[in-house]
């Protein structure tokens, strides 16, 4: 076990990871669709935008605590949904909600995850908060948010940018299952995992658990790939965003809002929260980075409803440049998954502790103490997106 006291960044957790992940679920979470312009971007963007450095202002007493939709969290971060999040390290749903309740920040479990709803209701006590992807078995769909509020989860998130599935060329070249198909190039990349199959060796959960076995016609991995093939909705429209909230009748998070246009639909159809994403680059390459999208967004609806974003968050600095640019909360996926697989419970853990205290630090040296004091006058102007609703 290597020393965690020596990980100092996420980049760090990165390394180990695609050490100890086999290549086709490293290739998952660390990649974006056709060209990755709009993976890299998510990064980029943030890296040009700079502080301005303020200097004999009192540091004591800081606080960087919040509320997201009325829930306190530590830090204005979340863990966001991520399938396949079991795939990086054995039972990682389960892992990666006890890290997030141990630290104070929410925890978002993906339809598309190895543990189920009651996994994670079995092995934790805080409240955590469910994404649902819109199919088009509607029986499905509300058995599914019923699952969610019998296992009390305190928020539904519905993705709306999955309508039909980017290409991922690294997906398709790895052949990316759950569990990976007996392959001779997936066992010999197994036989270098040791430590990851000895983990998939103790576990029954392997495939899709809020799936397989509480859909019609769904038993196995076989009969789930073709129900999912069918299902994904092309249709969905923001008359189904009303029937899930209908639904699901507790607070609700829009994920994958890029225009103001969308955003201002969104407050119309009674959102609680949206989430400025372009789904990790993994949707629509060559749409812009979530950074560049939020000022105007929330120029246009941050008055109306909670404006989070997600995309590109390597670091504490990432999340308070989203802050200063008014997102009321952040969602972090890849920082998870590096933390995840490179060390299971204590890798997220040590995620969240090296976003926490980033986000601390550096707040200090821009002269704040409260989180909540802090806008873009910490930023240097002229380096990040002007709030200016286009039109």
């Amino acid at each position: 076990m290597a020393d965690l006291s020596k990980i100092t960044c996420i980049e760090d957790l990165r390394v180990v990871a695609e050490r100890r992940v086999p290549r086709m679920f490293y290739d998952y979470a660390d990649s974006g669709s056709w060209t990755e312009g709009t993976y890299r971007a998510n990064e980029s963007d943030f890296q040009a935008i700079k502080f301005r450095q303020r200097v004999a202002v009192n540091m004591e007493g800081r606080s960087t605590a919040v509320t997201m939709v009325g829930q306190k969290a530590f830090m204005p971060v979340a863990i966001a949904p991520v399938g396949l999040t079991g795939m990086q390290h054995a039972d990682g749903e389960i892992h990666a909600a006890r890290a997030a309740e141990k630290f104070g920040v929410p925890f978002t479990l993906s339809t598309m995850s190895i543990c189920s709803i009651e996994d994670i209701a079995e092995h934790t006590s805080a409240p955590f908060w469910f994404q649902l992807y819109m199919m088009r078995d509607r029986d499905a769909m509300a058995r599914m948010i019923q699952r969610a509020k019998d296992a009390k989860c305190s928020a539904l998130v519905l993705t709306l940018d999955l309508q039909v599935i980017g290409q991922r060329h690294k997906d398709i070249k790895n052949g990316l299952t759950a569990p990976p198909r007996p392959t001779v190039k997936n066992i010999l990349n197994l036989m270098t995992k040791p430590q990851w199959c000895l983990g998939m060796a103790g576990t029954k959960r392997r495939t899709f658990r809020n799936l397989v076995g509480h859909v019609k016609g769904v038993s196995d991995m076989h009969s789930l790939a073709a129900w999912t093939n069918e299902q994904f909705d092309p249709r969905l429209s923001w008359a189904d965003v009303d029937w899930v909230r209908q639904q699901w009748g507790g607070k609700l998070i829009l994920k994958g809002i890029m225009e103001v246009e969308d955003a201002v639909l969104a407050a119309q159809h009674g959102a609680d929260a949206i989430v400025v994403s372009n789904h990790g680059g993994r949707q629509l390459d060559g749409a812009p980075s979530s950074i560049h999208a939020l000022p105007a967004i929330v120029a246009a609806v941050g008055d109306r409803l909670e404006v989070w974003m997600d995309g590109g968050i390597r670091g504490g600095q990432d999340v308070l440049k989203a802050w200063a640019l008014g997102a009321r909360g952040t969602m972090i996926g890849r920082a998870m998954v590096y933390g995840l697989g490179a060390f299971g419970e204590a890798g997220v853990s040590k995620a969240l502790q090296i976003l926490h205290k980033e986000l601390d630090v550096s707040m200090a040296f821009c002269g704040r103490t409260d989180i909540r004091t802090v806008d873009r006058s910490i930023l240097v102007p002229g380096t990040y997106p002007a709030p200016t609703i286009a039109g």
